[in-house]
């Protein structure tokens, strides 16, 4: 398929505001659609399709595609592209604003990211995994290693935290710069992710889970005791000791287990 305006309209070019790189290697989009495992009872979203290479692919395995581009030019020459195919539907929309809710689920989202707004498209995701039964999706490398950190390491953080207590990420393989155009600076990873119908640890309150989460690693090099005392108060070493962490332990050491107790006991 041509996509005529994006490369011959004199007045587009690939946006850095946008972090629009375009997906060229096709054994790159044969593996992603893989491991999405779509087949015909699928309906697929797809964010940022771009040029729709991916696009296409899915389209052929797919019962139907849902495709939210935010760039209108790329969205308008997309349209056209699949004019003719009865399972496609491009909308120029915001991925962080469209209401996913009204599309049919559970969904498949399968999609290359825009690198400048991955992680806050990813948070939007995990608020409406309810309708999710898998995402298979593209980061930047460091990106990617922050989500699948584990305790005790300089990548763990807000992103892995909240991410693996709601799905089950598993990198699924790298890509160097040259399987893009334009070329990034930098190497892109593809997760995949499970979304359990419940979380992964035992919650009571999910948006105390995220307040004490966020406190937490606010001031990453401080201990506990402090971190979490705009948060808790003068409460907050009993907090701790009650769930038995030691106040002197820092955010990025606690696991996903100790963080829900600690979420409860804040409350």
């Amino acid at each position: 398929m041509t996509s005529p305006l994006p490369d011959g309209h004199p007045q587009w070019r690939p946006s850095k505001a946008l972090g629009q790189n375009f997906l060229v290697d096709h054994g790159a989009v044969r593996r992603i659609v893989e491991a999405a495992e779509v087949d015909q009872e699928d309906t697929v979203l797809e964010i940022g399709p771009g040029k729709g290479v991916l696009t296409a692919a899915l389209a052929e395995k797919a019962g139907q595609v849902v495709a939210l581009e935010f760039d209108r030019h790329l969205a308008e020459s997309l349209m056209s592209d699949f004019s003719g195919a009865d399972n496609v539907r491009i909308i120029y929309a915001d991925a962080l604003e469209f209401p996913l809710e009204t599309l049919p689920h559970p969904l498949k989202v399968v999609a290359n990211l825009p690198y400048s707004v991955a992680t806050p498209i990813l948070f939007r995701l995990l608020e409406n995994r309810h309708c999710l039964s898998r995402m298979v999706l593209m980061f930047q490398k460091e990106v990617a290693e922050r989500i699948l950190a584990e305790p005790g390491g300089r990548d763990y953080g807000v992103l892995s935290v909240m991410v693996q207590a709601f799905t089950r990420p598993k990198l699924e393989f790298v890509l160097p710069p040259d399987a893009f155009r334009p070329r990034p600076k930098i190497d892109s990873a593809v997760v995949s992710f499970e979304t359990p119908s419940v979380p992964r640890v035992a919650l009571v309150d999910e948006n105390a889970f995220r307040r004490v989460v966020k406190a937490a690693f606010s001031q990453r090099r401080k201990t506990l005791r402090n971190s979490l005392k705009a948060l808790l108060g003068e409460r907050v070493e009993e907090v701790l000791l009650t769930v038995g962490i030691d106040p002197m332990r820092r955010a990025e050491t606690l696991t996903l287990e100790e963080f829900a107790r600690l979420s409860v006991a804040s409350r």
